[in-house]
């Protein structure tokens, strides 16, 4: 037989396509036709879930601390109050001698990269009291003894992204007038400033152990009472650096008979001495109580929480007889996808930004699933998954690995969980780092469900 080029061509071209054409599985899955993924897809496992609390974290060695007060429809109350050592600063090597005045006393929080909640209408009042004895204890649920006496109030709206215009005091020059990150800044008793720090002796101020013993901090609270809140939220305070201070401006004669202002900061920060959060939840007539206090029972719904609220269990009780229904396989892909659940948020309450997917090892301690430690060590950590679509109202992860070990039977589901975690770190820990929240489907609801969608090829 005589063959032209075309033919030749075409001949090579069908066979290509036969010879590629092995998993007929694989024809008319709905899936991206940019991602395709040949095998079987089959997204009916049952998955089971049921909403639990989070356990007390310790919170001395966060990256940011909340402060706020909110009251939500679906998740009851939430409240965050912080405790906090003063240090002195590294440059006051003498005393503030005995004539010197002062002239203003200011808590300055810097607001770090996260607020949650209601920025438009709600006013916060925040109350600053001095701490009965030093930080010691540094669980979330720990309330930290704080005296009686009102040292300042702040009673304003909070605009965490606006920068705001301060005054800066230069001695013995013309004070100049700068833009900083937004801060909220709480005027001080300048009575109890002057008296307890200004008319100390040097020796006070040697070392951050000596003063933390002598002032002991302070404590800020959310006063309720004095509080407008349409909904409420939570800032985050940052005290990595020395952004958060105790400012101080004094009047002080120097050797000329003259007067020099100067201005001080007492910094506030997590590198040198202890800042911890006390987190109260209240969920008293709400769906959430209803399900912690009946964890056998599934419900339509689950519930996701940060502050060290709620996360949700979630298990796959048949995967480990899946080669039993379906042959052995190789899991080509497998997604997580959690649906938020209809109408279940709105301004100010928007979902969480970010969730995390972790599980327990055989010592029940929070362990990260094998697709998460592939892609980091890839350098595509984004890709395991957990940001809000909010076009789809939706939250995927990559399970491949995980799904394939629990099949195999080489993994043992102790516990799987999702949880909200901070934009800016993945956690497998409880989160006091941001303020999310979110409800999510169950297996059986639809159209909003959890499922497991698994590609599979099956193998001799």
């Amino acid at each position: 037989m005589k063959f032209t080029k075309q033919d030749l061509l075409t001949l090579l071209i069908s066979l290509f396509l036969f010879a590629s054409c092995k998993n007929p599985g694989a024809v008319g899955l709905d899936v991206d036709p940019n991602a395709a993924i040949e095998g079987t897809l089959v997204n009916s496992e049952r998955i089971t879930s049921q909403t639990i609390k989070e356990n007390d974290i310790a919170t001395n060695t966060l990256t940011q601390h909340p402060i706020g007060y909110m009251v939500d429809p679906t998740f009851g109350k939430t409240e965050a109050s912080l405790a906090m050592t003063v240090n002195p600063p590294s440059t006051l090597t003498q005393d503030f001698g005995t004539n010197s005045t002062l002239d203003s006393a200011v808590l300055v929080l810097n607001i770090g990269t996260q607020f949650y909640g209601d920025t438009t209408t709600s006013k916060y009042s925040i109350d600053v009291y001095q701490l009965t004895n030093r930080i010691t204890n540094f669980k979330s649920s720990d309330v930290q003894a704080h005296n009686s006496t009102l040292l300042g109030n702040f009673n304003s709206k909070i605009f965490p992204k606006t920068p705001i215009k301060i005054t800066d005091v230069v001695s013995s020059g013309k004070d100049t007038v700068k833009t900083v990150k937004a801060q909220i800044r709480i005027p001080l008793n300048k009575a109890f400033i002057q008296n307890t720090i200004l008319a100390q002796p040097a020796a006070t101020f040697t070392t951050n152990a000596k003063f933390a013993e002598y002032f002991k901090g302070l404590y800020a609270e959310i006063n309720k009472t004095s509080s407008t809140i349409a909904g409420g939220g939570v800032a985050f305070i940052d005290f990595a650096a020395s952004n958060s201070y105790v400012q101080m401006v004094y009047k002080k004669p120097n050797t000329s008979n003259g007067i020099d202002t100067v201005s001080v900061n007492f910094p506030i920060s997590t590198a040198s001495s202890a800042v911890t959060a006390n987190i109260k939840h209240d969920y008293t007539g709400t769906d959430i109580q209803t399900q912690i206090s009946n964890p056998a029972t599934q419900y339509n719904v689950t519930y996701l929480q940060a502050l060290v609220g709620v996360k949700t269990k979630i298990s796959f009780p048949d995967l480990a007889n899946f080669t039993n229904t379906y042959g052995k396989v190789v899991v080509n892909k497998a997604e997580l996808v959690v649906d938020l659940s209809t109408g279940s948020f709105t301004n100010p309450f928007a979902p969480a930004e970010k969730i995390g997917l972790y599980r327990w090892d055989i010592a029940e301690q929070p362990a990260d699933l094998p697709d998460y430690t592939n892609l980091v060590s890839s350098g595509g950590e984004a890709l395991f998954g957990g940001a809000f679509d909010s076009t789809k109202n939706r939250y995927v992860f990559s399970v491949t690995s995980y799904v394939q070990g629990l099949i195999d039977k080489t993994i043992t589901d102790y516990g799987t969980f999702l949880a909200p975690t901070s934009t800016s770190e993945f956690q497998i820990t409880p989160s006091a780092t941001s303020a999310g929240r979110s409800v999510i489907g169950s297996f059986g609801n639809t159209p909003n469900k959890i499922k497991l969608n698994i590609y599979y090829t099956k193998i001799n």
